[in-house]
């Protein structure tokens, strides 16, 4: 430098060098289309996950502003990957913070420290950050929302605005560009095969998770699918997220945007704190939102928060904030005309303003592009909040934990115990197992358990080996929400309809699982022992020939991916339950070497009619047909098993003649109306499908048939048996949920099985398998697949 330069000079010079050097940075950060060739919300553009997974490496390798990892691999083999974006000055510090949210989310740990605790948490609070977790592309149908992933991490990877900094400085933000990687591809596939054709914008006729399709949203606590489980041990409990932003498409034809408060029920083990965060933080971005114009807003509507199954952060300290932006038709735009427009639950009606929603969308084009400017406004919205917030968000974090691991008083409830189960002449048991399940998925959730030595608790002796879940811990809730039943709220509309809940209505692992869960509301002084494991495995899953069918429609249903998962778990387990699948074609051809096949829960016009001409490519329509039942039927003559589970049961009926009727068919929802429960039913122990079951088991029942014999029973003879059915006592039906109308189906069979033949048909009037929960069931289904 000149050393005669005049000061001022000088320092224009050095900040003219130092503008030039942060713009030539800032044009090192590649943008999206350098690398996947289009930018992403272009119409009719999608990008491998591949392209996507390129790009956020050319992003780490750019800035200093992210780090970008692999943590492990997908159902199909794909990298699971997630980015770590903050200033580069709290990146370098990354376990530094991961350990101020530990302690702040287990507050016995600094009760543990000499100074006064609230003293010690409003230090690591002011030094702390904002843990902001961003979850995108569970559904891979909602294409915008692994789109949104790389412009929101390209703005904050190469912007110099000034609320960018801010955001950078005062939060931590965990990105993860899909849960479901293996699901971008299979839907970018089928889009870009039917670009240009009348199939155009259709839905993928394979499930775009290999095993559970839209189902992997409802994994959040079972925990059975490699992604949820990835999730939850190496992003959820490293680093405890004070907020989960799950980002979403819903229906084309109601609001443009949904963001919490949610509609009414709350599960009552949710924190009032997460009530309360959800809401102010919803309700902010709702105003800066429709401040910046964005139309057609809804809150407090159409979405509950129900279940774990959708929200493992709201029992572990962190709020989730679902959005769902309305949907183009995959990649190709739409145009809705305002007359057109409806309503959902919660009082919505996308043609009229309200408290709840607004300003008013007239309706028009709706395109990608406008998806995705949504879903990224969203972002940057809560992503303001929690960085303007970041000490008030630390401290609502603090007071759930301390509320979490507060001893509990005589009368409170402070456990559960799961008591050790009888061993069968010396040897463990199916329970044995369950339990072990059970408690597996207790660990992966962080919650603690201890291995107890004989103890009496409430007038009760627990044996030796019982294991103990105390309520006085960070995720005690957590707990409890899966061991106690659950009493849904009876909510109905003005007409007194039943108000249909968004998902299901119960969640009691216990009662599906079949484990005894103890409660008990006292404090306990025990004496803990090493646990004893019973895990197992042949180390041969999934050889050896096919012992039976299981029917895969060309539809793709999640029903038949559960049933595929079970059965492949079983046969890692036991080595003796391969199968292989049975499709339309296969059945109209008579290609059945099986001995039995198996019908998922899936209508009867569906297994019959399949697509409908026109709607899909011909070799994905026709369904069965009737040349197909012509083939079952003789299948069943010569000694073949067809069973048929749920709804697939009105397809036996139908179609087979079955002298039994679906007692639910045709009664009002407001005189009978079953959502998602967990039913009490009685076995005939006699019969080889319930052979050494205990007499009393469960059902879970979804919009499910309910039997009743047609013919005198008698006159059957020996060709038709009942091997489960509900109690004759209405009040003794419902175990957890909600069930209106018990008295219609008080009485009458679940599970039944008809002689045609040589062979026979099984009809379940509920899912044994119900999404890989229901333990308790299982046998009653490997059972009826024996030969």
């Amino acid at each position: 430098m000149n050393r005669s330069m005049p000061v001022f000079a000088s320092l224009r010079l050095c900040g003219a060098i130092l503008l030039l050097y942060i713009g030539a940075f800032a044009q090192t950060i590649p943008a999206p289309n350098e690398v996947i060739g289009f930018t992403p919300g272009d119409d009719k553009k999608l990008a491998s996950w591949a392209s996507i997974v390129e790009y956020f490496q050319k992003l780490d390798k750019a800035s200093d502003r992210m780090t970008f990892q692999e943590i492990g691999k997908t159902t199909m083999g794909a990298p699971f990957v997630y980015a770590t974006i903050s200033s580069p000055e709290n990146l370098k510090q990354v376990k530094r913070f991961q350990e101020i949210n530990a302690k702040l989310a287990d507050p016995r740990i600094i009760q543990k420290m000499r100074a006064k605790p609230d003293d010690v948490a409003k230090s690591l609070i002011k030094e702390g950050k904002t843990i902001v977790l961003i979850t995108f592309g569970i559904h891979s149908t909602e294409v915008g929302s692994s789109l949104s992933s790389m412009l929101i991490a390209h703005r904050l990877a190469s912007s110099n605005e000034p609320e960018i900094k801010t955001i950078l400085d005062n939060t931590i933000i965990l990105l993860v560009p899909s849960l479901n990687p293996d699901g971008v591809d299979i839907v970018k596939n089928w889009y870009d095969k039917t670009l240009g054709t009348p199939y155009e914008g259709t839905t993928p006729p394979e499930l775009y998770h290999k095993y559970v399709g839209h189902d992997n949203n409802r994994d959040w606590y079972a925990f059975s699918q490699v992604e949820t489980q990835l999730t939850v041990d190496k992003i959820h409990n490293v680093w405890h997220p004070q907020i989960v932003h799950d980002v979403h498409q819903q229906g084309s034809n109601g609001a443009r945007l949904f963001i919490p408060p949610y509609m009414q029920p709350v599960e009552p083990n949710v924190p009032k704190q997460i009530v309360e965060g959800y809401t102010e933080l919803g309700n902010a971005m709702a105003a800066d939102l429709r401040s910046k114009g964005f139309q057609g807003i809804t809150t407090n509507t159409t979405y509950d928060a129900w279940t774990p199954a959708r929200a493992y952060s709201h029992y572990h300290g962190g709020v989730r904030i679902l959005s769902e932006t309305a949907s183009a038709r995959i990649a190709s735009p739409i145009t809705v005309a305002f007359e057109r427009l409806g309503g959902a639950s919660g009082g919505l009606d996308a043609k009229k303003e309200s408290e709840k929603f607004g300003p008013l969308w007239k309706g028009g084009e709706w395109k990608l592009r406008d998806i995705t400017h949504y879903m990224t406004g969203a972002a940057f919205s809560l992503l303001r909040h929690a960085a303007d917030n970041r000490e008030r968000w630390l401290s609502r974090f603090y007071e759930i934990g301390k509320e979490a691991v507060r001893p509990r008083n005589k009368g409170e409830l402070s456990a559960f115990v799961l008591p050790f189960p009888s061993l069968e002449n010396g040897k463990k048991t199916e329970e044995h197992y369950r339990r072990e399940k059970l408690l597996s998925i207790m660990k992966r959730g962080g919650v603690e358990t201890s291995t107890v030595s004989a103890f009496t608790a409430g007038g009760t002796r627990f044996p030796d080996n019982s294991v103990v879940i105390k309520i006085d811990q960070p995720y005690g809730l957590f707990a409890k929400a899966l061991l106690e039943k659950q009493d849904y709220p009876h909510l109905t509309d003005a007409a007194g309809s039943p108000i249909q809940p968004y998902d299901v209505t119960a969640h009691s692992l216990s009662l599906l699982m079949d484990v005894s869960a103890v409660p008990v509301n006292e404090p306990l002084k025990l004496k803990t022992k090493a646990s004893t494991g019973f895990g197992r495995g042949c180390g041969n899953g999934g050889q050896g020939e096919a012992r039976f069918g299981i029917y895969r429609s060309a539809m793709g249903v999640m029903d038949e991916g559960w049933t595929r998962w079970v059965f492949e778990e079983r046969n890692r387990e036991i080595c003796e339950s391969a199968y292989r699948s049975v499709t339309d074609k296969d059945i109209r051809s008579g290609n059945i070497s099986q001995h039995s096949i198996l019908f998922p829960d899936q209508s009867a016009a569906q297994i019959l009619n399949g697509y409908r001409k026109g709607s899909m490519p011909d070799d994905l329509t026709g369904g069965i047909g009737a040349e197909g039942v012509e083939k079952l039927k003789k299948f069943v003559e010569d000694g073949g098993t067809l069973v048929f589970m749920n709804n697939a049961s009105d397809f036996a009926i139908d179609q087979f003649k079955l002298p039994v009727k679906d007692v639910t068919r045709g009664v009002p929802r407001k005189d009978f109306f079953i959502p998602g429960s967990i039913l009490r039913t009685e076995l005939d122990t006699t019969h080889p499908i319930a052979k050494g079951l205990p007499a009393e088991s469960i059902a879970w029942f979804e919009n499910s048939p309910v039997f009743e014999v047609q013919t005198d029973p008698l006159a059957l003879a020996n060709n038709f048996r009942i091997i489960a059915k509900y109690p004759s006592d209405p009040s003794k039906l419902l175990l957890s949920g909600w069930a209106l109308g018990t008295e219609k189906i008080a009485g009458k069979a679940a599970l039944v099985e008809f002689k045609i033949g040589k062979g026979k048909i099984v009809l379940f009037g509920f899912r044994p398998q119900y999404r890989a929960q229901s333990s308790a069931t299982y046998p009653l289904l490997f059972n009826a697949m024996s030969k």
